[in-house]
């Protein structure tokens, strides 16, 4: 016996996969600004030290 009421629903994954990457992407866009603000902009010499010529060298102003 055939049903002939079947319906198609969208998959779950691809949802789920698409969501995994707007995570991934505002992690790495949070970590990227900590990495250039928080550290760059520190006031412990070391921390600045290591961020000096990342800064400078996208255009970042520190002194």
């Amino acid at each position: 016996m055939r049903n002939a009421s079947t319906t198609t629903l969208p998959a779950s994954g691809a949802r789920s996969q698409a969501g995994s990457r707007l995570l991934a992407a505002c992690l790495c866009l949070a970590f990227g600004g900590f990495l250039l603000w928080g550290v760059g902009f520190s006031h412990s010499q070391t921390l600045h030290n290591a961020a000096h010529d990342t800064r400078h060298a996208n255009g970042f102003p520190c002194h």
